[in-house]
């Protein structure tokens, strides 16, 4: 229980943390599919459908493939073997999400939208959903499985074509510049992002878990994705406005069964008044009850006489203090006149 409320709380928190004027440019372009974008996306499906036709038909593209592998690369450069099997973990999908996600979840805090986190989201269902079913429908084996010298080796039940790492570090690292804010920071992030997924898909070839081929078809598969954006803007902007509705029912249905009424004050019980004699008119104080002490004690009453006021009394100056002199007081050792 304590635990769901911690939850509700953060939860609470980061939403009131949206809700806030958001510390971004007034104005941030959303990339839209124009008629250059259009031309680029027939351009690269013409592409990738050519390799998948070269390969399908055992073109000239599976025989460089063959000799490729049999080049051995990690047998004529194994000073970098080590060096690159880290590298090709920035195509892995686990690392590179987390880390991405991280980037793009910070953004969404400082700009106050789930636009970066939801685009996201798309790209890689998109890349999960396409990549995948080309891979399971196609069923090519890799370079250290293949059966027979210069075939294809397509229909096999691999699941290789195209490459999964070089797809992944596209649209990973791609999806940075899809999101920047500002021109410069879009070229500067593309020509970063196209640098980082070239060296992840030679990677994969120089360490042999793919062939040549698959590296270019999962180029292509990735930059279709990125080019496909676009198209799915409109969706991620209901599903933000979708998530806010539905925070906002939650938390006035939340509002309504926690608001309980406020108990009644507890009643005060009445003072009994005592009648007023010439008695305690002369001597008010001597029937006044005092405020009644802790443990249950009887009240106190002062006993009747007379009674002096403070400034009435005689002062006591203390040694060394700075109060004059009593007119009526008598020096130390001094002794006292008999009274009449």
């Amino acid at each position: 229980m304590r635990t769901e409320r911690n939850l509700t709380r953060r939860l609470d928190r980061v939403f009131a943390r949206l809700d806030r004027e958001p510390e971004r440019p007034a104005h941030i372009d959303m990339p839209r599919m124009s008629r250059h974008r259009v031309v680029l996306f027939s351009a690269t499906l013409a592409f990738y459908l050519a390799i998948v036709w070269a390969v399908i038909t055992t073109s000239w593209l599976v025989r460089l493939d063959w000799q490729v592998m049999f080049f051995r690369p990690y047998q004529q450069w194994p000073e970098i073997h080590a060096f690159l099997d880290y590298y090709v973990v920035l195509g892995q999908r686990g690392p590179t999400a987390v880390m991405v996600t991280a980037w793009l979840g910070w953004r969404s805090w400082r700009q106050h939208t789930l636009r970066p986190l939801l685009t996201l989201a798309a790209s890689l269902l998109l890349l999960n959903i396409t990549v995948g079913a080309a891979k399971l429908g196609m069923g090519r084996l890799g370079p250290h499985y293949a059966t027979v010298i210069g075939s294809n080796e397509m229909g096999l039940g691999g699941d290789i074509f195209p490459s999964g790492h070089t797809a992944n570090a596209v649209v990973t690292w791609g999806i940075l510049a899809y999101l920047a804010s500002t021109p410069r920071a879009r070229r500067w992030l593309s020509a970063l992002s196209a640098v980082t997924s070239l060296g992840v898909g030679l990677t994969t070839v120089y360490l042999g878990t793919h062939w040549l081929s698959d590296v270019l078809l999962g180029w292509a598969a990735g930059l279709l994705i990125l080019l496909a954006l676009p198209w799915f803007e409109p969706l991620i902007s209901r599903t933000e406005s979708a998530v806010f509705a539905l925070r906002d029912r939650l938390r006035d249905r939340r509002g309504r069964t926690t608001a309980v009424p406020s108990a009644p004050p507890a009643p005060v019980a009445p003072v009994p008044l005592r009648p007023q004699t010439a008695q305690s008119e002369a001597h008010p104080a001597a029937f006044e009850p005092v405020a009644s002490v802790r443990g249950g004690r009887a009240p106190i009453h002062l006993p009747p006489g007379p009674h002096t006021a403070r400034s009435e009394r005689t002062p006591v100056t203390p040694v060394g203090g700075r109060r004059p002199a009593h007119a009526d007081r008598l020096p130390r050792g001094a002794s006292q006149p008999a009274r009449p």
